[in-house]
C-alpha cells in the first residue's frame, strides 16, 4: 500500500469531464478517462422475491434488460457502454446466483458487440453482506466468504471492473449522523473505515490480479450519501452534510492506495476529490440518477465525470419502454453533449463544465465543495496530512473554510439557522486530540462499543 502525498491534478482548470491522467483501457478497447465520457447504466429488479421459484423469471428479466439497453445504445451510436451489476443480497448470499446473472449480462454484452460492434465493460458490485449482522464480523465468517466468492466468480467470468459499497464504520456513523457528531463521523470514516478498507481492498486486489481485471473503486455511499439524504429531508444541516462529504474522501481514497485504478463507483460524490489526488477516472451521477435518490448536485457532479451513471432504476414499464432502456437513452444523450463539447476543444469543454458548476454551486454547501477550485484545496489538505485521522480533520477544516468564505462574500447561500453550525464544527475540530491513539481512546468512551468489535478492525 502506498500513500498519496501530492495531487495528480493540481490546477482547477484541468479537473474536467472525460479526461484523467491515468485512463483505464478495457479489453474491448474503451479508454475511460482518455477523452470520452461513457454512459454507465445501472438497474435492478422490480419488487419481487428472489428464490428458486422466481429464478427463471429473474434470468429472463436480466437477459431482456441487457438486450434492450444495448440495442438502444447502439442505435444512438454510443462509443462504448459501461454496465454495472449491483447484486441484491440474496444474489450474493448464494454466490452461484450472482455469478450466473453476471454471465447473462456478459453474454448480452458480447452479443451486442458481435451484432452492433458496441464496445462495453461490466462493473460487478456485490453487496457488503457483513453489515447484515451486528456486531459485524468484518474479517472472517460466512458472509465475508460469500461476498468474496461472488467477486471471484464474476471476475473469472469476465467482469473487468470490481466495486463495492463497503460499510466498515457504519456501526458508528449512523448515530453520528443522526446526532451531528463530527468527532464520531471522523472516527467512523477515518479510523474504523480506513482500517476496514485496507483489509477489504487488499483481498479484492488479490482476486483482481488473479483474473487480470481491475479494482475499480469503493464509495462512502452509506455515510456521505446518507448525510446528503438526511439533509435533503431537513433532518440535519446541509453544512454538516457537506463536511461529512469532504471527510468521506479520506476513507474512499484507501482503495486507491491498495490498488484501485477507477473508474471510481458512481454514487461516491467524493470521487471528484479522488480524481484530483489519484488521477484515476471516476464515475459520477447527478440529475439522471433522480430515479434512485434526490440530491442538490444534479449538474455539478457531471463537471468532472468520466462515466455518467443513473445510480439504479427498477426494471419497470414506462410509456417509452422498459426503464433501463429509457435510462440508457438519457445517459447516452448526456454523454453526447459532453463529448461534443470536448470535440470543440478545451475552451468549449471548460465552458460547459463551468456552466454545470455554476448552476449548482451557490445554492447548497454540498455543491459548493465540489467546485474544482475548492476540490483542489480540500484534496491538497488531505494529501498534506501525515495519516488518515489527521487527513479527516484537515478535510473538514478545509471544507469549513471554503463554506465560510463563500458565505461571507454572498457567493453561497448558507441558511441563517445553519451558520452557528460552522462555529460549532470549527470549535469541535480545534478541540480534538492531535494524536490518533488519544482520539481513539476518547471515542471509545463516547460511542456504543457493543455495536462493533475492535479486533475486527485491527484495533
Amino acid at each position: 500500500m502506498s500513500r498519496y502525498t501530492s495531487l495528480a491534478i493540481s490546477r482547477p482548470e484541468d479537473l474536467i469531464f472525460g479526461r484523467a491522467p491515468r485512463p483505464v483501457r478495457t479489453r474491448s478497447g474503451m479508454v475511460i478517462g482518455g477523452g470520452t465520457v461513457y454512459p454507465e447504466l445501472n438497474f435492478t429488479l422490480p419488487p419481487m422475491p428472489i428464490d428458486a421459484g422466481t429464478l427463471p423469471e429473474i434470468r429472463r428479466q436480466y437477459a431482456d434488460i441487457i438486450s434492450g439497453a444495448t440495442q438502444r445504445a447502439a442505435e444512438l451510436g454510443v462509443p462504448g457502454l459501461v454496465v454495472e451489476f449491483e447484486t441484491l443480497p440474496p444474489m450474493c448470499e448464494q454466490p452461484a446466483v450472482g455469478i450466473e446473472l453476471a454471465r447473462i449480462l456478459l453474454d448480452g454484452l458480447a452479443a451486442a458487440e458481435a451484432r452492433y460492434g458496441l464496445k462495453s465493460v461490466l462493473r460487478m458490485t456485490p453487496n457488503d453482506l457483513r453489515e447484515m449482522t451486528r456486531p459485524s464480523l468484518m474479517r472472517q465468517g460466512p458472509l465475508l466468504e460469500q461476498m468474496l466468492q461472488t467477486f471471484e466468480g464474476a471476475a473469472a467470468a469476465g467482469a473487468e471492473l470490481l466495486s463495492i459499497e463497503s460499510t466498515g464504520g457504519k456501526e458508528v456513523s449512523d448515530d453520528a449522523l443522526t446526532f451531528c457528531s463530527l468527532p464520531q463521523v471522523i472516527f467512523a470514516l477515518c479510523v474504523l473505515g480506513v482500517r476496514d478498507m485496507r483489509f477489504l481492498w487488499t483481498e479484492l486486489k488479490t482476486i483482481a490480479d488473479r483474473h487480470g481485471v481491475f479494482c475499480a473503486g469503493d464509495t462512502a455511499c452509506g455515510f456521505a450519501n446518507t448525510a446528503m439524504v438526511l439533509a435533503e429531508k431537513q433532518y440535519i444541516p446541509r453544512v454538516f452534510a457537506a463536511v461529512v462529504r469532504a471527510v468521506s474522501a479520506v476513507r474512499t481514497l484507501v482503495g486507491y492506495e491498495c490498488g484501485c485504478v477507477g473508474p471510481g463507483k458512481d454514487c461516491g460524490y467524493e470521487n471528484v476529490f479522488l480524481k484530483a489526488i489519484t488521477g484515476c477516472p471516476m464515475a459520477m451521477e447527478g440529475k439522471t440518477a433522480a430515479c434512485a435518490h434526490l440530491s442538490p448536485l444534479g449538474n455539478i457532479a457531471a463537471a468532472t465525470c468520466d462515466t455518467w451513471s443513473n445510480e439504479s432504476v427498477q426494471n419497470v414499464k414506462l410509456l417509452a419502454g422498459m426503464a433501463p432502456t429509457v435510462y440508457a437513452e438519457q445517459l447516452s444523450y448526456d454523454c453526447r453533449l459532453f463529448n461534443v463539447a470536448s470535440a470543440h476543444g478545451t475552451a468549449a469543454a471548460r465552458t460547459l463544465r463551468d456552466w454545470l458548476v455554476e448552476s449548482d454551486a451557490g445554492l447548497d454547501p454540498q455543491a459548493w465543495i465540489l467546485r474544482p477550485d475548492v476540490v483542489i484545496d480540500i484534496a491538497s489538505a488531505i494529501v498534506a496530512a501525515p495519516e488518515p485521522y489527521a487527513a479527516g480533520r484537515a478535510a473538514a477544516a478545509a471544507a469549513l473554510k471554503a463554506i465560510r468564505s463563500a458565505d461571507a462574500t454572498g457567493a453561497l447561500a448558507v441558511p441563517e439557522r445553519e451558520r452557528a453550525w460552522l462555529d460549532t464544527m470549527e470549535d469541535t475540530l480545534a478541540g480534538l486530540p492531535a494524536d490518533e491513539s488519544a482520539f481513539i481512546d476518547q471515542m471509545l468512551g463516547e460511542v456504543d462499543t457493543t455495536r462493533f468489535t475492535l479486533s475486527e478492525y485491527g484495533l
